[in-house]
């Protein structure tokens, strides 16, 4: 009985051990972020002092050195080449992990694993390079110059694809298997159980996957300023060039100086803010109801 009591014991310290370890590191992690918060805010008051927000989001074009901060198309092609890679990659991610997980053979789905992991930590400038020398011409064999807001959404289309489709294969292989046995027990399909009983139960998986994405596609630097075509304008089109926030900051931030330097840190604090109003979006999403 005492050494019972002494095992009891002991694992309930670890127990806390562990739990203020973790409570320790989730704090730090906070931290960290509230601190690049700061810094961004701090590095961009003297471009928001000198210019105002309101020549941020309204100025024709953005050159900081003739006093122009127009921001507002970069931001805007920022988001549509991200809504378009989410807009292709969400449903052919879906449709993979489904395959991976429930109509692949074994050997099948070891490979699409293996294939997708592969996909996923290619770096950023072999997609730039790849699509600058075979995306980007095909592109301008339909419509010239080539570099353009569809190439970049393509792009970054096959560089978040692997995150979405690992993301739902693992909530596909964590769900319980007694869904699926009681729905084919109420008669249901193999499609209908999968498409109408499993794919909802993992909707906090493929939210969470998509945010991953989403975050990644946002924060991507070289793969699209290698295919987008770089020119600070609102798209007629989607063969037409573009310039992102963060191909802006990567192509100035080099020579930057004074304001022109601070205009770049409000692009890094408004990409910062983007991030986190789409993270609360997801989270009120995935809220249960009554909590809303």
């Amino acid at each position: 009985m005492i050494s019972l009591k002494h095992n009891s014991l002991y694992q309930l310290r670890i127990d806390k051990v562990f739990e203020f370890i973790l409570s320790i590191l989730a704090i730090v992690s906070a931290a960290i972020l509230v601190v690049v918060f700061c810094f961004l805010v701090q590095e961009s008051i003297p471009a928001i002092s000198d210019a105002g927000l309101f020549r941020f989001a309204f100025d024709e074009t953005w050159h900081p050195g003739e006093g122009k901060y127009g921001m507002l198309p970069m931001l805007v092609a920022s988001v549509l080449s991200m809504g378009g890679a989410i807009f292709l990659a969400l449903p052919i991610g879906l449709a993979c992990g489904i395959f991976e997980v429930f109509y692949a053979s074994r050997v099948a789905a070891l490979v699409f694993r293996l294939a997708m992991a592969l996909l996923a930590g290619i770096p950023s400038v072999v997609y730039g390079l790849w699509g600058l020398t075979v995306l980007v011409p095909i592109i301008s064999l339909y419509q010239p110059p080539g570099a353009s807001l569809l190439a970049a959404i393509l792009i970054l289309f096959l560089m978040i694809l692997p995150t979405v489709a690992i993301s739902v294969s693992a909530s596909l292989r964590s769900v319980n298997p007694a869904y699926a046995l009681n729905a084919t027990a109420l008669g249901l399909t193999k499609s209908s159980t999968i498409y109408k009983v499993v794919v909802p139960s993992i909707k906090r998986g493929i939210v969470g996957g998509c945010l991953l994405a989403i975050a990644r596609a946002l924060g991507e630097t070289m793969a699209v300023l290698m295919v987008a075509g770089n020119v600070s304008m609102f798209p007629q089109s989607i063969f037409d060039p573009v310039r992102v926030l963060t191909a802006n900051i990567a192509l100035e931030m080099a020579y930057a100086t004074d304001i022109h330097r601070a205009g770049l840190f409000v692009s890094g604090l408004v990409l910062t803010a983007l991030i986190l109003f789409i993270a609360w979006i997801s989270s009120r999403i995935l809220l249960p109801e009554g909590r809303q």
